[in-house]
C-alpha cells in the first residue's frame, strides 16, 4: 500500500499547530511529533481546527467533474487544459482521480493522528465537553471523507456487497498493506463515527465552518440518498429542514437585469442579493458546512480550476459555461442566470445544435466571484440547504409520491426565481420525476462537484435514464456530446500510484 504509505502514513504528520495545506509535507529533522505537540485538550482543538479541517479539499472532484461531464465548454484562448478529461479521458494516471484519493486519506489520517494522541491525554475537570467534541468533530470529518471515496470508488453505492474502498484503522506501520472492503462494512463504520457525533458533540456548536448536528443530519441523508435507503434519506433531510432558516432568496434584486445599472450593483461587493451574498461569501445564507478559504493565507483558488486571473472576460478564462446548462437559466426569472454568469461574457443568443458560437462566445462563470482582495478565491460549500429539499423529491420519486416529489423541486425553483413563481409541476412517471430531479440538481449545484455524481447514480436505465448532454459548441473541434450511462468510467479507477505500491488491491472493471 505505497500510495498511503508515504502519503498517508508517513507524509502527512505535519504536527506543527499551524495550518499544514500541503498534502504532501514531510517530517523533518527536529519536527514536533504527535506524542509532543499533542498533550492536551487546547493541543487537540488546535490540530482539529488547523490540520484537519483544513486538509479537506473539493478542488479535484470541482475540477473533474466540470471538464468531464456537461458543465463547461472549451474556451477558444484555451491552448490545452483539461482537453484530456472534456474528451472523456479517464484512468487510473488522471491526476484529479489521485487527488480526490489521496486528500481523502489525508483527512483520515490526521483524524486517525489525533485519535490516537486523545488516548493519552485526561480532560482537567470541565474540559470533559470540549474533549468529547472535539473527537465527535474528528468523526464527522473522517466520516465525510470514506462518503466522499465511496461516491467515486465504488461500482455501486447502493450495493452494501460491492467492493468499497480501504478501512484505515488508526495509523498503520508504514509496511502496512490494506485490501478493499465490502461497502456495508464502510458504510458501517461511518454510521458508527456519526452516531458517536451526535452523542458528543457540543449543542453550542453551530459556526457553518465546523461541525454541526445540522451538517451531522446532512451528511447522513445524502449518505442514505446514494445508498437508494430513502425512508433514511427522507427522515434525516427533514431534520435539516426543520433546523434551518429558508432557502436563499432571489430578491431583492436590482431593476433591469443585464443593464449597467443592474451590472454595477448585482455584482458589486456590496450587493443586496441574498444569493449572489452567499455566493461572495458576505453571508452564510443557506449553508450547512464550508470549508473556510479567508482571504489571506497561501490557499487554494477555487475560481482557478476555470480561469486563469479573475471571472471576468478579460481574466483569460480555461472554460466556460457548457451551452446547454446555460440555456436552463432564463435570465428573465432565474438569479442563477445572472449569479453565475460575468456580465463581461460574450453572449450572443440561446445555443442550438446548428449554431457555431464556439469561436466568437465565452460564457464566464463567476459562481466564485472572489472575496476581499483575492479576486478567485472563495469558501468551498459542502452542503446547503437545497440539497436537502431536492433529497425530500428523489426519496418521494423513489417512493412513487409523485406530487410530494414535484412540490419539493418547486421550492427550490420558486426560491430561485425574482419575478413570479414557478409553475406548476406534475409528473406522469417516476422516470419524469427523476428526470427533472436531476434537471434542477444540474442547475442548482453545477461547479460544485456534484454532476459526475448525480449522473452515475441518478442516470441509470431503472430511474432517469440519461447521461452527459452536450452541446456541439461546447469544445473547439467535434467530440463525442454524450457517453453512455453503462460506461466503465462512471466509476473512478483507483490511482495508479496505490496499485504500484498495493499490488493486491483489486482494481475497478474496465480499467
Amino acid at each position: 500500500m505505497k500510495k498511503i504509505k508515504y502519503l498517508i502514513y508517513g507524509v502527512a504528520i505535519a504536527f506543527s499547530l499551524s495550518s499544514c495545506k500541503d498534502a504532501i509535507d514531510i517530517v523533518q529533522d527536529g519536527e514536533l511529533t504527535e506524542q509532543v505537540a499533542l498533550q492536551s485538550v487546547s493541543d487537540l482543538r488546535s490540530f482539529l481546527n488547523g490540520n484537519v479541517y483544513t486538509s479537506y479539499d473539493t478542488g479535484n472532484e470541482i475540477q473533474l467533474t466540470s471538464a468531464f461531464t456537461d458543465e463547461v465548454g472549451i474556451t477558444p484562448g484555451n491552448s490545452g487544459w483539461y482537453f484530456a478529461e472534456h474528451r472523456y479521458i479517464l484512468n487510473s494516471a488522471t491526476g484529479q482521480v489521485n487527488g480526490v484519493w489521496v486528500n481523502s486519506y489525508l483527512t483520515i489520517n490526521r483524524v486517525n493522528r489525533l485519535l490516537r494522541a486523545a488516548e493519552k491525554i485526561t480532560p482537567k475537570s470541565g474540559e470533559e465537553a470540549e474533549y468529547n467534541s472535539i473527537l465527535a468533530e474528528a468523526r464527522t470529518m473522517r466520516a465525510l471523507a470514506y462518503l466522499r471515496l465511496e461516491s467515486y470508488f465504488t461500482t455501486n453505492m447502493a450495493d452494501d456487497s460491492a467492493l468499497g474502498v480501504i478501512w484505515v484503522e488508526g495509523v498503520p506501520e508504514v509496511n502496512t498493506q490494506l485490501p478493499r472492503i465490502s461497502n456495508g462494512e464502510i458504510y458501517a463504520k461511518i454510521e458508527s463515527d456519526l452516531n458517536f457525533a451526535e452523542t458528543n458533540l457540543k449543542s453550542s456548536n453551530t459556526n457553518y465552518y465546523f461541525v454541526t448536528q445540522n451538517l451531522i443530519n446532512a451528511i447522513r441523508a445524502r449518505m442514505y440518498a446514494y445508498r437508494e435507503k430513502y425512508t433514511l434519506a427522507k427522515q434525516y433531510a427533514q431534520a435539516v429542514i426543520s433546523n434551518s432558516g429558508a432557502l436563499a432568496a432571489a430578491t431583492p434584486i436590482p431593476a433591469n437585469p443585464g443593464s449597467a445599472t443592474f451590472n454595477s450593483s448585482f455584482y458589486s461587493a456590496s450587493t443586496t442579493n441574498p444569493y449572489r451574498k452567499m455566493w461572495a461569501d458576505a453571508a452564510q445564507g443557506e449553508i450547512i458546512f464550508a470549508l473556510s478559504r479567508p482571504s489571506s493565507g497561501s490557499w487554494s483558488n477555487v475560481a482557478n480550476l476555470f480561469t486563469t486571473n479573475t471571472t471576468d472576460l478579460n481574466g483569460s478564462p480555461l472554460l466556460d459555461m457548457g451551452r446547454n446548462l446555460f440555456n436552463l437559466m432564463d435570465p428573465t426569472y432565474d438569479v442563477r442566470r445572472w449569479a453565475f454568469i460575468d456580465p463581461t461574457s460574450l453572449v450572443s443568443a440561446t445555443y442550438d445544435t446548428d449554431s457555431d458560437y464556439r469561436f466568437t462566445d465565452v460564457l464566464v462563470i463567476d459562481k466564485y466571484p472572489g472575496k476581499g482582495n483575492t479576486p478567485l478565491r472563495n469558501d468551498l460549500k459542502i452542503f446547503r440547504l437545497s440539497e436537502m429539499y431536492l433529497i425530500l423529491a428523489e426519496a418521494a420519486a423513489a417512493e412513487n409520491n409523485l406530487a410530494e416529489a414535484a412540490t419539493n423541486v418547486k421550492k427550490v425553483r420558486d426560491a430561485r426565481r425574482f419575478a413570479g413563481t414557478a409553475p406548476a409541476l406534475s409528473y406522469s412517471s417516476q422516470q419524469e420525476a427523476y428526470r427533472d430531479i436531476l434537471k434542477e440538481r444540474r442547475v442548482e449545484f453545477c461547479f460544485e462537484g456534484f454532476r459526475y455524481v448525480d449522473l452515475r447514480r441518478l442516470g441509470k436505465a431503472n430511474k432517469a435514464n440519461v447521461s452527459i448532454d452536450r452541446n456541439r459548441t461546447d469544445d473547439i473541434v467535434d467530440t463525442p456530446l454524450t457517453l453512455s450511462i453503462t460506461d466503465y468510467r462512471w466509476t473512478f479507477p483507483i490511482p495508479q500510484s496505490e496499485l504500484l505500491g498495493n499490488p493486491s488491491i483489486v482494481q475497478n472493471p474496465g480499467y
